[in-house]
């Protein structure tokens, strides 16, 4: 039961963020984790599109929460900005990727929102978020 790989994708549906967390994660180029990052921003407004229409009441259909194939699991948690934070994972990881989902996004607004040189919608390019995934996802394998 190992995480795999995190994404970050803003709400244009460009890629801002990508690391692999295990050494089993498939490597990939970064023009291939670019294209990733597109399919699954467009595969995710579809999804949306294509919900059935909720009561007024309530909140805009989710997307795409989970994806669930044979040797792989993804769980994506969207942002009320529109940011998307991807975890893939083994199967059998699935009952603790959301709760982890959740805390990179707490590290993403400490880390990377707080960062007075970070600019919206751009690459994160912030060691200490890098650092704090790196530590939070290899203490929960």
């Amino acid at each position: 039961m190992t995480f795999l790989n995190l994404f970050i994708i803003n709400k244009s549906g460009g890629l801002i963020y990508n690391t692999a967390l295990s050494p089993s994660a498939p490597t990939l180029s970064i023009n291939d984790w670019l294209r990733i990052g597109s399919t699954f921003h467009s595969l995710h407004a579809i999804a949306v599109q294509a919900s059935p229409a909720l009561p007024p009441s309530t909140t805009a259909p989710p997307g795409i929460e989970s994806i669930a194939a044979g040797a792989l699991t993804l769980k994506c948690l969207q942002t009320a900005t529109g940011i998307k934070f991807v975890l893939t994972a083994e199967t059998g990881t699935a009952g603790d990727m959301y709760a982890t989902l959740q805390s990179i996004y707490e590290l993403y607004a400490d880390y990377a929102l707080k960062n007075p040189f970070y600019e919206l919608e751009m690459p994160i390019r912030c060691e200490l978020f890098t650092t704090a995934v790196t530590k939070l996802t290899s203490g929960r394998r």
